[in-house]
Protein backbone atom coordinates (compact mmCIF):
# COMPACT_ATOMS: atom_id res chain seq x y z
CA UNK A 1 0.00 0.00 0.00
CA UNK A 2 0.90 3.30 -0.81
CA UNK A 3 0.88 5.96 2.04
CA UNK A 4 2.08 9.15 2.50
CA UNK A 5 2.67 10.53 -0.99
CA UNK A 6 3.74 14.14 -1.74
CA UNK A 7 2.55 15.84 -5.28
CA UNK A 8 3.90 18.54 -6.55
CA UNK A 9 2.97 22.28 -5.33
CA UNK A 10 1.41 22.49 -9.13
CA UNK A 11 -0.81 19.44 -8.93
CA UNK A 12 -2.04 20.41 -5.26
CA UNK A 13 -3.03 23.75 -6.53
CA UNK A 14 -4.63 22.41 -9.43
CA UNK A 15 -6.98 19.89 -7.88
CA UNK A 16 -7.54 22.75 -5.02
CA UNK A 17 -8.81 24.64 -7.78
CA UNK A 18 -10.49 22.11 -9.77
CA UNK A 19 -12.55 21.61 -6.22
CA UNK A 20 -12.94 25.51 -5.86
CA UNK A 21 -14.79 25.92 -9.19
CA UNK A 22 -17.16 22.87 -8.92
CA UNK A 23 -17.80 24.37 -5.12
CA UNK A 24 -18.85 27.87 -7.25
CA UNK A 25 -20.57 25.89 -9.68
CA UNK A 26 -22.92 24.12 -7.70
CA UNK A 27 -23.39 27.51 -5.43
CA UNK A 28 -24.80 29.38 -8.88
CA UNK A 29 -26.21 26.36 -9.21
CA UNK A 30 -28.15 26.91 -5.82
CA UNK A 31 -28.52 30.73 -6.47
CA UNK A 32 -30.33 30.54 -10.04
CA UNK A 33 -32.80 27.68 -8.81
CA UNK A 34 -33.42 29.94 -5.75
CA UNK A 35 -34.12 32.97 -8.10
CA UNK A 36 -36.67 30.91 -10.77
CA UNK A 37 -38.99 29.87 -7.64
CA UNK A 38 -38.78 33.63 -6.18
CA UNK A 39 -39.73 34.44 -9.50
CA UNK A 40 -42.54 31.70 -9.62
CA UNK A 41 -43.58 33.29 -6.35
CA UNK A 42 -44.18 36.48 -7.93
CA UNK A 43 -45.76 35.32 -11.03
CA UNK A 44 -48.53 33.41 -8.94
CA UNK A 45 -49.03 36.62 -6.12
CA UNK A 46 -49.36 38.48 -9.33
CA UNK A 47 -51.51 36.18 -11.06
CA UNK A 48 -53.62 36.26 -7.67
CA UNK A 49 -53.98 40.07 -8.16
CA UNK A 50 -54.85 40.04 -11.50
CA UNK A 51 -57.77 37.41 -10.60
CA UNK A 52 -59.01 39.64 -7.23
CA UNK A 53 -59.02 42.89 -9.43
CA UNK A 54 -61.25 40.90 -12.76
CA UNK A 55 -63.30 39.33 -9.49
CA UNK A 56 -63.74 43.16 -8.03
CA UNK A 57 -64.44 45.14 -11.32
CA UNK A 58 -66.79 42.64 -12.64
CA UNK A 59 -69.07 42.28 -9.16
CA UNK A 60 -68.58 46.40 -7.73
CA UNK A 61 -71.07 48.45 -9.72
CA UNK A 62 -72.32 51.56 -8.84
CA UNK A 63 -75.14 50.42 -7.11
CA UNK A 64 -72.45 48.73 -4.86
CA UNK A 65 -70.15 51.75 -4.66
CA UNK A 66 -72.83 53.62 -3.72
CA UNK A 67 -73.95 51.73 -0.96
CA UNK A 68 -70.45 50.95 0.79
CA UNK A 69 -70.38 55.33 0.54
CA UNK A 70 -73.63 55.06 2.46
CA UNK A 71 -72.03 52.39 4.91
CA UNK A 72 -69.05 54.65 5.28
CA UNK A 73 -70.85 58.01 6.04
CA UNK A 74 -72.99 56.22 8.92
CA UNK A 75 -69.76 55.12 10.32
CA UNK A 76 -68.57 58.92 10.37
CA UNK A 77 -71.89 59.83 12.15
CA UNK A 78 -71.48 57.50 15.19
CA UNK A 79 -68.36 58.54 15.16
CA UNK A 80 -67.62 60.46 18.58
CA UNK A 81 -65.59 62.67 16.88
CA UNK A 82 -66.63 65.95 15.64
CA UNK A 83 -66.79 66.25 11.88
CA UNK A 84 -67.87 68.12 9.15
CA UNK A 85 -68.96 66.80 5.79
CA UNK A 86 -69.20 68.16 2.73
CA UNK A 87 -71.56 67.02 0.10
CA UNK A 88 -70.50 68.75 -2.72
CA UNK A 89 -71.29 68.32 -6.64
CA UNK A 90 -68.39 65.69 -7.07
CA UNK A 91 -69.55 62.14 -6.57
CA UNK A 92 -66.66 62.38 -3.16
CA UNK A 93 -67.94 63.95 0.19
CA UNK A 94 -65.10 65.95 2.16
CA UNK A 95 -64.85 65.61 5.50
CA UNK A 96 -63.14 67.97 7.97
CA UNK A 97 -62.48 66.97 11.54
CA UNK A 98 -63.98 69.66 13.67
CA UNK A 99 -61.04 69.88 15.73
CA UNK A 100 -59.04 71.80 13.84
Amino acid sequence: MVRNISLPASVKGSIEEKIKAEQEAQKMQYVLQKEKQEAERKRVEAQGIADYQRIISMGLGDKQLQYEQIQAMKGLMTSPNAKVIIMGGGKTPIILDGKN
